[in-house]
């Protein structure tokens, strides 16, 4: 990877952690509902489908108490 691209990645990749910490606290806060009913799912898609996991969480997938 050429280090001229560092300083265009290193935000992409601080932005991206930062949503994904939002999105997993938010899912286990214990007042919140998701749709579906299930949180492990909704963790696994914030996990593992990358920048939309977290995005699709929190548009669609929490419910408002």
């Amino acid at each position: 990877m050429p280090l001229e691209i560092l300083p265009f990645l290193v935000p992409l990749i601080l932005i991206e952690l930062g949503l994904v910490i939002f999105a997993l606290v938010d899912l286990f806060k214990a007042e919140r509902r998701v749709k579906g009913g299930n949180k492990l799912i909704w963790a696994l898609v914030i996990l593992f489908v990358s920048t939309i996991g977290p995005l699709v969480y929190l548009i669609a997938g929490r419910e408002e108490v």
